[in-house]
């Protein structure tokens, strides 16, 4: 229990600027155990999205408080997957080789697809949390914490379905350079589940105490209505990270041959994306209902 408690700790300082605690140390092969653990820091990182927007829709319109919980989640990671998002963009946006696609996504310098895409994906994050938040802001905040769980799943599944595409000797964090095995697979997809069932469970504890619940436009919705939209935004949003895992592994292979950790980025910002869209494709139809 204690070295499954380091390895969390150890993803929590690898993905984000919290420190771990000094007791913890460093070994080179927890980093790539530590995997694992992707969506629960996932999780955490939502959660402080979460605060920062439930406290500024206090105060600011939904657009704003969106804008202000996006800073800080990009804050607190550090930009770290934006980061391979833009570099990702930059060596697959255009008809290069494999090695000259590596080679671009090597350089730090960010070029005209990865600003292009890096503003496309944020600014679709953005108005799709805003939607999200106009049509109810706590089924907005839970879509928030969800999806930034859900959406670390992919990468860790990537890393043990494709081999490392780049020069392994060479690489940012080598210990991630090696394939995960399917443990780690097993317990990050065991995060989300646990997640999505406490979700739900909570959901219908609320519903039971409250029959009634409200929505943004101050219109009394049913607690069944929503726990039934609550599940299906679950379900749908597991179908739309799935898809877009096979997706990204197909594409993968065929560009690169594997993955490499500017990839991995990219694929957890896709993720969150697809599924907060599904979220609120789910959400808009429940608003008619």
């Amino acid at each position: 229990m204690i070295h499954e408690l380091r390895l969390f700790f150890i993803a929590l300082q690898f993905l984000t600027r919290i420190p771990a605690p000094a007791w913890v140390g460093y070994d080179d092969a927890w980093m790539n155990q530590c995997m694992r653990y992707l969506p629960a820091v996932g999780l955490v990182v939502g959660l402080a999205g979460v605060a920062v927007l439930f406290v500024a829709l206090a105060v600011f319109p939904p657009a704003v408080a969106v804008g202000l919980s996006m800073i800080a989640t990009v804050w607190l990671t550090g930009a770290f997957h934006e980061d391979g998002l833009a570099d990702t963009c930059d060596g697959l946006g255009g008809a290069v080789s494999r090695e000259r696609a590596l080679e671009i996504m090597k350089d730090s310098r960010i070029g005209s697809y990865g600003a292009v895409g890096l503003m496309l994906t944020l600014g679709l994050k953005a108005v799709t949390l805003t939607a999200l938040v106009e049509i109810d802001p706590v089924f907005a905040c839970l879509a928030l914490a969800w999806c930034h769980a859900a959406s670390r799943l992919p990468p860790v599944w990537l890393t043990s379905k494709l081999p490392y595409a780049g020069d392994a000797a060479h690489a940012k964090a080598k210990p991630l350079a090696t394939q995960v095995d399917r443990l780690a697979v097993f317990v990050a997809l065991a995060w989300v589940l646990l997640l999505s069932l406490l979700l739900i469970t909570g959901a219908r504890s609320v519903g039971e105490t409250d029959n009634l619940l409200v929505a943004s436009g101050d219109e009394p919705v049913a607690a069944a209505v929503f726990v039934s939209a609550l599940e299906s935004s679950i379900a749908a949003g597991i179908g739309a990270v799935g898809v877009a895992a096979m997706i990204a592994a197909r594409w993968l292979r065929r560009r690169l041959g594997g993955f490499t950790g500017d990839t991995l980025g990219a694929v957890q910002q896709v993720s969150e994306v697809v599924a907060l869209l599904a979220w609120l494709a789910v959400a808009y139809g429940w608003r008619g209902t």
